[in-house]
């Protein structure tokens, strides 16, 4: 398996973003042009994929949030490689870029509708915190922090 480290523009990113996508707006219905609006890639600078045997597997990214934050974004591993360990090599390499970028906590919103992603966040030492930011009151959403220092 090789990480690569790229941007919004790679193909295999974009390849894997189009398959989560697909696979959230089953999960949320009614709900899911309220949770896209906030997960457009355009701006990413900073997005991790997992390639084995030339296949794009699983992929995250990260963005800045504020002045000691990184915002973990689309982070997906596929069906058939999940429970692997695939999706916390993407994060512990989003973490470790986080802190070379000078950050020094990660952050990220995900739906009670995603159990995976929820037990990957609270297995890689992820806490439950306050709904930041546009999902403050929004009830289907779980909110998590790590100090990656």
């Amino acid at each position: 398996m090789q990480i690569k480290r790229t941007h919004a523009e790679d193909p295999d990113f974009i390849e894997l973003v189009r398959l989560l996508d697909a696979d959230l707006a089953k999960r949320d219905g009614d709900e899911h042009a309220f949770y896209a609006q906030y997960n457009k890639i355009d701006n990413l600078k900073y997005v991790v994929v997992i390639v084995d045997k030339d296949k794009p597997i699983s992929c995250g990214a990260i963005k800045h949030y504020d002045e000691i934050s990184m915002e973990l974004k689309r982070m997906f591993t596929l069906p058939t490689v999940r429970g692997k360990g695939v999706a916390s090599l993407v994060l512990q390499e989003l973490e470790i870029w986080t802190t070379q970028l000078g950050y020094s906590r990660c952050i990220l919103e995900t739906g009670i509708r995603q159990p995976e992603a929820i037990a990957l966040y609270n297995k890689n030492g992820y806490s439950l915190i306050p709904n930041y930011g546009p999902y403050i009151n929004v009830e289907d959403s779980r909110c998590f922090m790590k100090e990656v220092k």
